[in-house]
């Protein structure tokens, strides 16, 4: 039996056109640590926030994006050597967590209750899901359960 291409695929051989389109073929392979979760810090906050009902994690714009339907509520960056957590929160969260040496305003998006703080090992990330916590509420409503949360 011979197999026959697209409909689509002979009418651009017919008009010439038999060059590979964008999206179409094998494309480029994924990073290792993308597959594997991130490294560091990253893997540790990716195993967490995945345990939490309805999170969804993917990679966008060179940062771990962390969604809970169609809301944004935290970023962590994908290259080992970058550290900042982007959290989204309330106003009262915001002037809370602002109240801390080691948190500051988004560089951009303070106006809207973005806040950057380090997460730069182990000893950070207790603090790290302890504001995630409190975004996530504020995406859901709701925060995860508590036996679930800890790094």
């Amino acid at each position: 039996m011979r197999r026959r291409g697209c409909q689509w695929q002979n009418a651009l051989r017919f008009w010439g056109m038999n060059r590979r389109f964008r999206g179409m073929g094998k494309g480029r392979k994924t990073r290792r640590a993308l597959e594997r979760g991130g490294t560091g810090p990253a893997q540790r906050l990716n195993e967490t926030l995945a345990r939490w009902p309805g999170v969804r994690i993917t990679p966008m714009f060179g940062r771990w994006g962390y969604f809970v339907g169609e809301t944004l509520f935290a970023c962590f960056p994908l290259r080992e050597k970058e550290h900042d957590l982007w959290v989204r929160l309330t106003g009262d969260d915001q002037k809370r967590a602002l109240g801390d040496t080691r948190v500051r305003p988004h560089r951009r998006f303070s106006k809207k209750g973005w806040v950057e703080l380090d997460v730069d090992g182990v000893e950070d990330l207790g603090r790290a899901v302890r504001w995630l916590r409190r975004a996530y509420g504020a995406a859901t409503g709701g925060s995860p359960d508590a036996t679930a949360a800890e790094p």
